[in-house]
């Protein structure tokens, strides 16, 4: 069997996981593959998500021999057998528990943010993994699991090597995987795109949803259900993954170009997304290159093909959506997203930049023509210079906004909300049945 991805084999995984009917689950990832395979069991499931982190702890001179693992909480679990075995002092052991304890943490709160765990105690727990190859880190994680009170632990995995399994059978209480090939090498080789989970993905995978809004004057108006749904954006011929997602009566669509390194599961522009969607404006965020271009670094920054891509992106869109197009780039998807706009066909709405580096595009501002809001964090001063540099080349309407004390990626409490909230401003007055006449300004420190 061969999957697609991560998500297509979480589906199908969910479809046997389901069968067991399970009373009140809660589905826990191993981060990071195991995260996006482990949400969509979660969404089938109805159950609430979460990641188990665990780290082995590995004799000093010799780091693939395990003496223990740890978990979050406190847990400890010691082989007293492979420390004496190893001839490993109690100071030995603290200094490589400490490591990995720091280490733990740091992934804990990067995933998480300042949550607290789902409490497991009483509770069926199903961990889930993209595949198992030797088993070793499944197996600390269902004793972690059993460690934090669990009732029960389901392993549940899309792929496995045989020996493994029937060693994960004897610690967890039951097993769920859907194939068992008999000459296993790697898990990668089960499917067709296997490229690194992110840690930012992990991390939007297990964001909670945003806290409720205002009803927008669309809104208010009477809007009906929104329709949101995966798509396969065809690229000039290039197929790159993408969520579009509209309201009824959207009034136009926004596309997300992502920043270096980024992708359609920024947590940062999802969230923004999702304020533009209760303001009933569509949103298509997509992958400006394919997994394999991404791990060339020097694509990231190819601002002929970025944009050529948005621009082959904005064609597809238009003949799907009959809706006013807007950008909005983040990082070097600005400078992909102004020279996109650049293009003497291109008929762009409006542009919002957050973060962006427009200086990327210097070649290209003056031939702009879309109202352009370059919103910068008041504490990133090189980007803030860079963009004031950039606005002066612009002849077309455009405005800096500043938010205050923000910094480059807009995590200080508030600044993002700050960011979905002049966006939204800005893109419904530059709509025609949204808005009102646009005004001309240089630099608002309001935002």
């Amino acid at each position: 069997m061969l999957f697609a991805d991560r998500t297509a084999a979480g589906r199908q995984l969910a479809g046997e996981v389901s069968r067991l009917s399970l009373a009140e689950p809660v589905v826990l990832g191993l981060p990071r593959g195991g995260v996006p395979v482990a949400a969509e069991v979660a969404r089938v499931l109805g159950a609430p998500l979460d990641v188990i982190v665990v780290r082995k702890l590995g004799v000093p001179f010799q780091p693939e021999v395990a003496f223990g693992a740890i978990g979050e909480g406190g847990v400890r679990l010691i082989s007293a057998a492979t420390v004496r075995a190893a001839g490993l002092e109690e100071r030995d052991c603290a200094r490589v528990e400490e490591a990995e304890r720091a280490e733990l943490q740091r992934s804990l709160t990067h995933y998480r943010h300042g949550r607290e765990r789902i409490a497991l105690t009483g509770r069926t727990v199903v961990i889930v993994d993209d595949g198992i190859a030797t088993g070793s880190t499944a197996s600390v994680a269902c004793e972690v699991a059993r460690e934090h009170g669990a009732a029960q632990v389901v392993l549940a995995v899309p792929v496995a090597a045989p020996q493994a399994l029937e060693q994960l059978r004897r610690v967890a209480d039951k097993v769920v995987c859907l194939s068992v090939p008999r000459h296993f090498f790697a898990v990668g080789q089960w499917y067709e795109d296997f490229s690194q989970v992110e840690d930012d993905e992990v991390a939007a995978l297990l964001a909670p949803a945003p806290r409720a809004r205002p009803a927008s004057p669309a809104q208010a108006s009477g809007q009906g259900p929104t329709q949101t749904g995966e798509v396969a954006v065809d690229a000039g011929g290039t197929a790159l993954p993408g969520l579009l997602t509209v309201p009824e009566d959207a009034a136009g669509v926004v596309v997300f170009a992502h920043g270096s390194g980024s992708s359609r599961l920024s947590p940062r522009n999802r969230h923004v997304a999702e304020v533009l969607n209760r303001a009933g404006l569509a949103t298509l965020l997509f992958d400006l290159l394919t997994p394999s271009e991404a791990r060339d670094r020097a694509n990231v920054f190819d601002m002929p093909l970025l944009a050529l891509r948005l621009t082959q992106t904005t064609s597809w869109l238009r003949a799907r959506v009959p809706l006013r197009i807007c950008y909005f780039g983040a990082s070097t998807g600005a400078a992909a997203a102004l020279t996109a706009a650049a293009e003497p066909r291109s008929d762009i709405a409006a542009i919002v930049s957050r973060g962006g580096r427009p200086d990327l595009a210097v070649s290209r501002l003056e031939a702009v023509r879309a109202p352009t809001l370059l919103i910068v964090g008041g504490a990133d001063d090189q980007v803030l210079d860079l963009n004031r540099q950039a606005a002066a080349r612009l002849r077309c309407e455009h405005q800096i906004g500043v938010v205050p004390g923000a910094t480059h990626l807009f995590e200080e409490p508030g600044a993002l909300d700050a960011v979905a909230d002049a966006a939204q401003d800005w893109f419904v007055r530059h709509l025609p049945h949204l808005g009102t006449a646009p005004r001309r300004s240089n630099e608002n420190r309001q935002t």
